[in-house]
């Protein structure tokens, strides 16, 4: 049986080789190996924590041990110890996705427990238990075992995330029943320890809503109480639901019965290729952050052969406006990263070419749609990326570029009745995050531009393009010591 130290010791000989060609500057990653799914994200005692589905040995996914991260600030980190590893009878398979919450004053983890029953991946023969471990110190935790367990019939039955209101604790927990229809579960607690089924809080009622709902995520924001789901098994439809699995929102009311009743449909939270399991948590000041995690499964990782694969999207303030849209902005506190300010005047290109001499990493970029003429339009990043506006359809559209036809892919959103289109990107070493009109859109993509480069190049393709504002700036290192 492994010993903490020992996959401690391995990430940090390991992170030595990484290549980092693609690894990121002010994105959370692992030092070295394998992470998927944010977990247990808190603020508590002065620190944000955050937690990370990590396998150490191999930038190939693997038994789930929990890395962890600590901030003061939410921009500068740094790399602790790894939190919890499979030693346990319980979950020995792997320390799933879970949440963190403060129990007056005592630091306590709630996880999944992963146990194949069969050959290790074999999803068919599986046991998946409700585990708790605390800590004194925010470092070490000590496990207590499982607190909930399965129903009978229900073998996927993961991802728990906890929260306190109306004097008890609650739990909600995706599951995937007999029926193939994917459900969250909703379970209450006075302790955290002896948990009651209360409701089944929502569920699919047909196969193209999704076969199991994964990482539930449920609060309020805004007067709005917000379902978050990562389901598994909805086909793609058109322009929407492109990737292999997708996550997103319902909006409704958390009734005093403890029913929930939906007001507004199912809709992705992000439209780009790498954006998954979701977690939110609150801010030391009440704001509600989110965090997904930048990857997406059964997607070509080139990274891995650099020693690593995986990332977090940044942290993201939300909110819900009047429109039934989830809004998702980059917290403030990034603008501490901020280096070499540049802006460039308004101006207009007809059928050519115009580049920035300069890379940066944080770009604010505003196109005149009422203006252009022309029938494609925008910029291009290094040889990995397009973000350009197709009149014709009326989408804006992130292309990723690369000879691997399996890379070499679109997604896109709707600019129905928009005259003026606000960009709002981060370009990190393998990835960009756009933020469209105050975050009413995002889109999140992994791509490889040759030899990191990341310098910005307008274009337009017939026809002319009116660029209203351009600002940039250059972006530090997040990684650094929280000590004061």
């Amino acid at each position: 049986m492994e010993t903490l130290s020992d996959a401690d010791i391995f990430v940090k000989n390991t992170a030595k080789t990484v290549d980092n060609l693609y690894y990121p500057t002010f994105h959370v990653a692992a030092e070295s190996g394998w992470i998927n799914d944010p977990n247990g994200l808190i603020y508590i005692n002065g620190y944000y924590h955050f937690f990370f589905q990590h396998y150490p040995y191999s930038a190939e996914w693997g038994p789930m041990h929990w890395g962890h991260v600590i901030s003061k600030d939410l921009v500068h980190w740094e790399h602790l110890p790894i939190a919890l590893y499979p030693d346990q009878d319980y979950d020995r398979g792997g320390c799933y996705s879970g949440s963190a919450v403060d129990n007056n004053g005592v630091f306590t983890l709630i996880y999944t427990g992963n146990v194949w029953l069969g050959a290790e991946g074999d999803d068919t023969h599986i046991r998946q238990v409700q585990c708790m471990a605390t800590s004194t110190d925010g470092i070490n935790f000590i496990k207590h075992g499982p607190v909930l367990y399965p129903p009978e019939g229900i073998m996927h039955f993961r991802d728990p995330k906890v929260w306190r209101a109306r004097d008890s604790w609650w739990m909600v927990v995706g599951a995937r029943p007999q029926t193939n229809l994917g459900e969250v579960r909703l379970y209450q607690s006075p302790n955290l320890t002896d948990w009651t089924f209360v409701r089944i809080l929502d569920q699919a009622t047909t196969s193209q809503e999704g076969f199991m709902w994964e990482c539930p995520d449920f609060f309020n924001v805004n007067n709005k109480d917000i379902l978050i789901t990562s389901p598994q098994g909805i086909d793609a439809q058109g322009y929407d639901y492109r990737n292999h699995f997708q996550s997103g929102y319902r909006c409704g009311v958390w009734e005093k019965d403890s029913s929930y009743t939906v007001q507004e449909e199912f809709k992705e939270i992000d439209h780009g290729h790498d954006f998954y399991a979701p977690q939110s948590f609150t801010a030391a000041d009440g704001r509600r952050i989110m965090v997904g995690w930048m990857n997406m499964w059964n997607s070509t990782m080139p990274t891995q052969k650099q020693g690593w694969a995986g990332a977090f999207t940044l942290p993201r303030e939300v909110n819900y406006n009047e429109h039934g849209r989830l809004l998702c902005t980059p917290i403030t506190e990034l603008e501490q990263l901020r280096s070499d300010y540049n802006a460039l005047k308004p101006f207009s290109l007809t059928n050519m070419r115009v580049g920035l001499a300069t890379q940066y990493q944080e770009y604010k970029i505003s196109f005149d749609l009422a203006k252009s003429t022309a029938e494609r339009y925008g910029f291009t990043i290094g040889d990995g990326a397009k973000i350009f506006i197709d009149s014709q359809s009326k989408r804006l559209v992130l292309e990723r570029l690369s000879t691997d036809l399996t890379l070499n892919t679109e997604r896109s959103i709707p600019l129905i009745a928009c005259s003026k289109i606000n960009l709002h990107i981060f370009v990190d070493a393998s990835s960009i995050e756009i933020f469209v009109n105050d975050g009413e859109y995002t889109l999140t993509s992994n791509f490889y531009p040759s030899a990191g480069n990341n310098t910005v190049t307008f274009y337009t393709e017939n026809g002319k393009a009116v660029v209203s504002s351009v600002e940039c700036w250059k972006l530090a290192n997040i990684f650094s010591s929280c000590s004061e």
